[in-house]
This record gives C-alpha cells, structure tokens and sequence, in this order.
C-alpha cells in the first residue's frame, strides 16, 4: 500500500484572510480597553479624585472617670460592667451613718451660733440700757452736788459769821457748836456727793466696757451675716453636701465600664470606682500621613466604615479639628533625628472628625474600635 501526501483544503484566500480578521480583533479590543480606561477616568474624577482615605483611624469620646467624693463603706452597687444608663441614675449607695452623724453636729453648732449671736445682742442692748441709766445717775450726783456745794458755803458763812460775833457775847457758846456742826454736816454730805459721781463715774465705764464687748460681735452684721453664724452655715451646707454625695450618680449618659467597687468595700474619697463611655457623643481620630494634608481642611465631609458592622452602614461625619503635633512629639521619650544615620519616616497627625448623632444612635460605636475614613476635600 502506498502512502500518499494529504492535500491542505485551506484556500490561498481564507489564508490570507486571517491576518485582516486578527488585526480587526485587535482593534476591537483595543477600542475596548480605551473605553474602559476612560470610563473608568471619568468616573475617578467624578467621584475618586479629591478624597484621601485611611484604614488608620479609631473610635474615641471623652470617658467620665466617675470617683467618691466622700469616704465609707459601700452599701448597694446598682450597675454592672457593660451596663446603659443615664445621666443622674444612681450608680453607688455608700453607707451614710457618719454624714448624718456630722450634718446633726452642723446643725446644733449653728443652733449655738445663733444663740450667741442673740445674747450678744440682748448683752449689747442691756449694757446700752446700764450706760444710759449710769448716765441719769451722774446727772443726779452732781445736781446734788451742786446743792451740797451750796450748802456748805452757806455754813462756812454762816459759821465765820457767828465765830465773829462769839468775841463780842452776841453769840452763845451753844449757837457757834451749833454752826460748827452744821458746817461740817454740809461738808460731810458734800463729799458723799462727790463720791456718789465717782462711784456713778466708774459704773458707767464697766457698762461702757460690757457695751464694747457686746457691739463688737453684733456691730455692722445681722443673725445671718454674722462670721460665727456664717461659719457654721457653711460647715451645715457641707455635712449636707457630704450626705448628698454618699449617693454617687453617674454624670453623663453612656455604658459603664472598668468597675472597680464591690459591696461592703471601704473606698476613699477621690477612689475611682469606673469609667462611663458616652457612646452616644463618640468621635474618630483619623491619623493621615503628612503627604495628604496638602487639602484636608476643617468643615470637610468625610465617610467611614468599620468592621464592626462592615461595608454596609456607611457613617457621614465632618472633620472638626487637627492635631497640634504628631504623636511621636508628644511621646514620652521624643524621637531625636539629629543624628548622623537618620532616615526619614513619615508622620501621621491626628485628625478629628465628628459623627452624625442620629447614624451613631443607630449603630452604636464602642471606644477604640477601628474604622476606614475618606474625606472628600472638595467639600469645602
């Protein structure tokens, strides 16, 4: 048998015809990816170009770190680790035996206060009353005084006259005894007088003294303006302020979190018992290189994620505030970069950016989660 050679059935002109048909290919695929190519540029510059993004960012909000104000055993602890609550809810009951102990001393000191405050002034207006009644006394004293004064010249007159006339016999020895007595009669009331002035005198100065005494505490204040009263009303207004804050309560909206306090625990004063995140006001720092700042300004809007709820929820914020350093300046051991093989690192500043309440209600954010932010810089 004999083998014969198999003949191509490929006409010269269908041979010819592929090089046209693979270049026509070529420019349709050609055509083809420019179109996609500029599509794609298009749509970059209309929705892409001016956003700078970053996978560097986390959820803050300023933490309340809630503390005893006084000191004592806890009573009751009403919250858990995890738990909502409101602002004003009561968090911890610390036991309040010594406050009521100290609000009940407060208030009979004030009680005292105003005591002597009251006989200071009942003091200060007997003694008023002494001094003017000393007064009238001296005023009489030397009325009679005046009188004694009076008289006794009256019998020394009497009594020269008479001792004139004795030499004479015009006078009996029994008229000048009686002249004599009568002189020195009038002398001795005079001097009682006189006394009496002195003695009225002296009253009148222990009464002045007692007067003295008494206005300075009551002089230029009333019961209530009065330092020793006021002194004790301010120690009454804290031993109640002290029993108000045996009820420790939180002081802003959020979870709670970090308990620190059991019952029957001894805590001190400033002792901190937890910490309340107010998720409800959370924010995100965004740490961006410095090589995308060149655009990014306050006000701008900005949209996140996060894998905490992934691609889906979408949260809009705005960027409200920029770092004033990096965090390698504020670190505690500063990077030193004058040195000999130094090698340039890129930094990140710290960008603030608030979140729409009403999305936050709806998907709660919790502290130091990790989000992806782009801020649109043609926003503003």
């Amino acid at each position: 048998m004999t083998d014969t050679p198999a003949v191509d059935s490929e006409t010269p002109a269908a041979a010819e015809g592929r090089p046209a048909t693979r270049r026509k290919a070529l420019r349709i695929l050609a055509l083809v990816v420019v179109t996609i190519a500029a599509l794609w540029g298009i749509w970059y510059f209309l929705t892409q170009a001016g956003r700078v993004s970053t996978d560097n960012a986390y959820v803050g909000a300023d933490s309340a770190a809630v503390t005893a104000l006084v000191s004592g055993p806890v009573k009751e602890v009403r919250v858990s680790g995890t738990q909502a609550v409101k602002k004003g809810d009561i968090l911890v009951i610390l036991d309040d035996a010594d406050q009521r102990i100290a609000l009940a001393d407060a208030e009979a000191a004030l009680r005292q206060a105003r005591q002597r405050y009251g006989q200071a002034s009942a003091n200060a207006d007997a003694a008023r009353a002494r001094v003017s009644a000393r007064g009238a006394d001296i005023a009489q004293a030397r009325a009679r005084l005046r009188d004694a004064d009076a008289a006794v010249a009256k019998a020394r007159a009497e009594l020269a006259r008479r001792e004139g006339l004795a030499g004479t016999g015009a006078v009996s020895g029994e008229e000048l005894t009686a002249a004599r007595t009568a002189f020195a009669s009038a002398s001795a009331t005079r001097d009682l007088a006189a006394a009496a002035i002195a003695s009225a005198e002296a009253t009148r100065g222990s009464a002045s003294g007692d007067l003295g005494a008494a206005e300075a505490v009551v002089r230029g204040t009333t019961i209530e303006t009065a330092p020793d009263v006021a002194a004790a009303q301010a120690r009454l207004e804290k031993a109640q302020l002290d029993l108000e804050r045996t009820i420790i309560r939180a002081p802003v909206a959020g979870i709670v979190t970090n308990r620190q306090v059991q019952v029957g625990q001894r805590i001190a004063a400033g002792a901190p018992i937890m910490v309340i995140v107010p998720i409800a006001t959370a924010y995100v720092d965004a740490n961006y290189k410095e090589s995308q700042f060149r655009k990014i300004r306050i006000g701008q809007p900005v949209e996140l994620t996060s894998d905490y709820y992934g691609g889906d929820v979408v949260y809009h914020g705005k960027v409200i505030g920029i770092a004033g350093g990096t965090g390698a300046a504020f670190s505690l051991i500063p990077a030193q970069n004058a040195t000999g093989n130094w090698v340039k690192v890129v930094q990140r500043l710290p960008v603030r950016i608030a979140l729409d309440p009403k999305e936050l209600q709806a998907h709660p954010l919790r502290v130091g989660l990790s989000m992806e932010a782009t801020i649109d810089t043609r926003g503003k």
